[in-house]
This record gives C-alpha cells, sequence and structure tokens, in this order.
C-alpha cells in the first residue's frame, strides 16, 4: 500500500463515520418527532427554515432557495411543501414584485406545531449525540459537532 492508499483510505474512513453519525442523529430526530407530532425530520426541516423568513428586503425564500435550505431537489421540495399545505401547515403565493415567484408561508398551526416538536427535536438531537459520543470512531466527530455552535465562532 502507498502513501496515497493510506490517505485515501482514511479519507474514505472519515466519510464513513461522518455518514455513519449522519444516519444515526437523523433515524433517531425522526422517530422522536413522528412518535410525538407526525412530523418528519425534513417537515421540521422545512417548517423551520420557512418560520425564519421576514417581510423585509430579501426576507421571503424562493422555491429553489428553499430546496437548497433543506436539501432537497426543487421537485421534492415543492412536493413536501404540497403535502404541509394540504395538511394546514403552509401556504403559498405569488410575489408582488414577480408573477413568476411563489412565496410559501407557515400558518399558525404550523408555527404552533414547529413550537411544540422543537423540544422533541432538540432533545433527540442531544440524545443521539450523547449516544454517538460513546462510540471511539465517532466522538471526534460529535465533539467537532458540539463546538461548532455559534459560540464557537
Amino acid at each position: 500500500m502507498t502513501a496515497t492508499d493510506s490517505a485515501l483510505t482514511a479519507l474514505s474512513q472519515g466519510w464513513c463515520a461522518l455518514s455513519l453519525l449522519h444516519g444515526r442523529i437523523e433515524s433517531h430526530i425522526e422517530r422522536a418527532l413522528q412518535a410525538g407530532h407526525g412530523l418528519s425530520v425534513r417537515e421540521f426541516s422545512l417548517l423551520d427554515v420557512l418560520s425564519r423568513q421576514h417581510n423585509g428586503p430579501g426576507g421571503h425564500l424562493r422555491m429553489h432557495q428553499v430546496a437548497d435550505s433543506v436539501l432537497l431537489s426543487q421537485s421534492a421540495t415543492t412536493r413536501l411543501v404540497s403535502r404541509l399545505e394540504d395538511r394546514g401547515l403552509l401556504s403559498r403565493y405569488l410575489c408582488d414584485t414577480d408573477r413568476r415567484g411563489i412565496y410559501t408561508d407557515v400558518s399558525e398551526a404550523g408555527l404552533a406545531l414547529l413550537a411544540a416538536a422543537r423540544p422533541t427535536n432538540d432533545t433527540a438531537l442531544r440524545e443521539a449525540l450523547d449516544e454517538a459520543a460513546r462510540n471511539p470512531q465517532l466522538a471526534p466527530l460529535v465533539a467537532v459537532v458540539e463546538n461548532s455552535g455559534p459560540a464557537a465562532v
């Protein structure tokens, strides 16, 4: 094995560990949100992103910006928005200045569900990180996640 092979193997192992950590966290949060609130991780993320919009300049996101924020394709994001709109959690409307643009707002019911689900999300995240920290392969990644918040920047 050459030095390059060793470096690539280490890189691959690091990527696998990161992927494992992400998967464990996401599945733990998914179970908690589904059980407690009937929400998926993606639905929670979408409500969270859209709830942060404001009425000032640049305060509303277009669908492609929303898709980028929730790490989905634009078509998958549109389907997700439609499902949440059907549940009365979102509403869509045309942009006043560009009739081609469609904006999405969280309804009062969506805001209430998001507020109720946020502690569940936060608790599940903490639990998943605590569990992963006990795994020697994942512990260094957990430390990076824990030290990368706003206070650490």
